[in-house]
């Protein structure tokens, strides 16, 4: 079992080396088995891992990968070695099971592209740079995963580079993440100098001996790391990289937000809780941090027309709300919430795809309308991952953010306002979604006329996906079915293991009444359902009203469509100073000191040079006089001295 594990992230990376050596030079044909049999083969491998887990005592599911020893210095040793755990276990099938079908999608969207080769060996290298993250047993592996993921979205967000829009996108991805990767290299140094270990497995036992709960030292390590988390996952203030990346192709967007990339972050946090439970001001940062992302993100889904940048709104917010269950504590909540929404996040994406694909290439949702009979498959599913996403019972979306909002409200680190903050995101979440659903396949038609000529349903090969995601989004949320709904909480239990050394320290809502749980359930469910009365009240039965509200709060909307002007800010704060600071080191120490130094010792030797060139006539008979003056003066030197 351990070389089936060992085997996980090689397949992909495999991939990676095969389509991008040969290149043109293989059939699309051959890419298409590479490309994707290989990341069907690490969900193989993964779920034959993880069927192994459940044959194991529920305190011993831990399988080993061990390759070789990578650093050895002195004391200090790392190697490349995975650990496979339960929470590894339930990342490797969501990160490679979604990939693969995204990547099985990608075939037909990306069909015609130029690119193809090297987006598909991109894709691959991506799928494997998340699956090194998940299964590193140790923090420097697990960086170097974090910052392959960061390439690979630096690579595919600024995939088609000859649009500028697209190569500044990259760039600002990749810059705005390094940001939060300093914060995370500071957080290895000191947790090393502190514990002396970056394994994590022996972080999770010295942490509780080795540091003092509540203590400065801990508050420190966990804030850096939360600092490369906030960068990776696009929370409050580094998020503003994600909804730029919509400039890649959409199955990438998907890629991103469902099963790689911006997951890393809660994923980093559930696999460091040991550390996080020692530091409640740091979980109480965590928690603030979700929360109030969650709900900004969803105010600004609500006045955008890009169908995939609401999308991406909706990621930043629903990361949110799993910071805010890690930060309360509940850690198998905001796995188990990062799992259904990979499931209807991915749907959402690639129906968005689908939809754009068939309009040839318009975004813009006033373009759009009366698609509902022209897409009918791509309607329904695009449906289902809509009523998923805006918790609609006995939808995957719907246990796993009620178990959010009832641990945000019973935990002993959560708080009634904190619950708050959730429920008004559920709300303007199922306004903001049914507004994107309605303005794009319901009421009348805006498709312009040379769309109009091209328009069509997607090929089965795009719509086999979205139909599997579509199963998943209703049936996914029932592996973590709560106790107060007839379930055993089976995920949950699943993780115990584990997080249960960190969460056994974490009060659970067990002093309130029974009742209090259905009655935040249906709180949460009545919530939704206003919420999406709203907006069909604004978008289908009174189409009119969303632009006299426009206008009549002209202030109000332009601060939200233009995204409270927080890019311009940090322009203005950050981005100018910078350049100019760039330009004076440039222009003055740069060009004036430093060449100006070089250049200035550089003519003081030419001139000397140019001075003692008098010197050198070329002439034989001129040298032999002056060799000979100077052999009369050494002589008559010596016999001065030895008189």
């Amino acid at each position: 079992m351990e070389m089936i594990v060992k085997l996980i992230p090689v397949f992909p990376l495999f991939g990676f080396l095969i389509i991008g050596l040969t290149n043109k030079k293989m059939p699309k044909q051959v890419v298409n088995i590479i490309a994707c049999g290989s990341v069907f083969l690490s969900f193989v491998a993964g779920t034959i891992a993880f069927f192994s887990l459940l044959g194991m005592p529920s305190n011993s599911r831990f399988i080993t990968g061990f390759w070789f020893d990578w650093i050895i210095a002195g004391s200090f040793s790392s190697s490349v070695s995975f650990m496979f755990d339960p929470l590894a276990a339930v990342m490797v099938l969501v990160v490679s099971g979604v990939s693969f079908i995204i990547h099985v999608y990608s075939i037909g969207y990306m069909a015609h592209d130029g690119g193809y080769w090297r987006y598909f060996s991109f894709l691959n290298l991506f799928v494997f740079s998340m699956l090194l993250l998940v299964l590193a047993d140790n923090v420097l592996l697990l960086f170097v995963g974090w910052e392959g993921v960061g390439l690979c979205s630096y690579l595919l967000i600024g995939f088609w580079f000859h649009k500028k829009s697209a190569s500044d996108a990259g760039k600002k991805a990749f810059i705005v993440n390094r940001i939060g990767d300093f914060g995370f290299l500071l957080g290895i140094m000191l947790l090393f100098w502190t514990l002396g270990s970056t394994n994590i497995k022996e972080i999770s036992h010295l942490a509780p001996e080795m540091l003092v709960a509540g203590g400065g030292l801990v508050t420190a390590i966990t804030l850096l790391f939360l600092v490369g988390a906030v960068g990776k996952s696009a929370q409050i203030p580094l998020y503003v990289w994600l909804p730029d990346a919509m400039e890649g192709p959409t199955p990438v967007s998907a890629l991103i937000h469902a099963a790689t990339m911006v997951t890393a972050g809660v994923y980093m946090i559930a696999r460091l809780s040991a550390l996080y439970v020692l530091a409640p001001t740091s979980m109480a940062i965590v928690a603030i941090v979700g929360g109030f992302t969650a709900l900004y993100a969803a105010t600004i889904g609500l006045a955008q027309n890009d169908i995939k940048r609401v999308l991406a709104y909706s990621t930043i917010s629903q990361i949110g709300y799993m910071f805010l269950a890690c930060g309360v504590g509940a850690f198998s909540a905001g796995i188990f919430h990062l799992t259904t929404h990979a499931f209807f996040k991915a749907l959402l994406f690639m129906g968005a795809g689908s939809v754009i694909h068939a309009l040839s290439g318009e975004q813009d949702m006033r373009y759009m309308g009366g698609l509902k009979n022209r897409l009918p498959f791509t309607y329904k599913a695009f449906l289902i991952a809509t009523l998923s996403i805006s918790g609609i019972p006995l939808l995957a979306g719907f246990f796993s953010k009620d178990e959010i909002l009832w641990k945000a409200y019973s935990s002993g680190h959560g708080h009634p306002l904190l619950w708050i903050l959730g429920l008004i995101t559920a709300i303007l979440t199922a306004f903001y979604m049914f507004r994107l659903l309605y303005l794009t396949f319901h009421g009348k038609s805006n498709v312009t006329a040379e769309a109009e000529k091209h328009l069509h349903e997607s090929p089965p090969v795009m719509l086999i996906p979205l139909y599997i995601l579509a199963f998943l989004s209703i049936f996914g949320g029932y592996i973590g079915l709560p106790h107060a709904l007839g379930g055993g909480a089976w995920f949950e239990n699943f993780l115990m293991p584990v997080i249960a050394e960190s969460a056994h320290v974490i009060e659970t809502g067990s002093h309130h009444a029974p009742s209090l749980e259905y009655i935040l359930m249906l709180a949460s469910v009545v919530a939704v359902l206003l919420g999406i009365v709203v907006a069909y009240n604004f978008y289908i039965k009174n189409p009119e009203k969303p632009k006299q509200l426009a206008q009549r709060f002209a202030g109000c909307y332009r601060l939200i469509f233009n995204k409270y002007y927080i890019d311009e800010v940090y322009d203005y704060l950050i981005v100018k100073p910078l350049y100019i600071l760039s330009l004076i080191f440039w222009k003055i120490f740069d060009v004036r000191v430093i060449d100006g130094f070089v250049n200035r010792l550089a003519k003081f030797f030419g001139s000397m040079s140019e001075r003692f060139r008098i010197l050198q006539t070329g002439f034989v008979r001129n040298y032999a006089l002056v060799f000979f003056i100077g052999v009369i003066i050494l002589v008559g030197y010596l016999c001065y001295i030895f008189r």
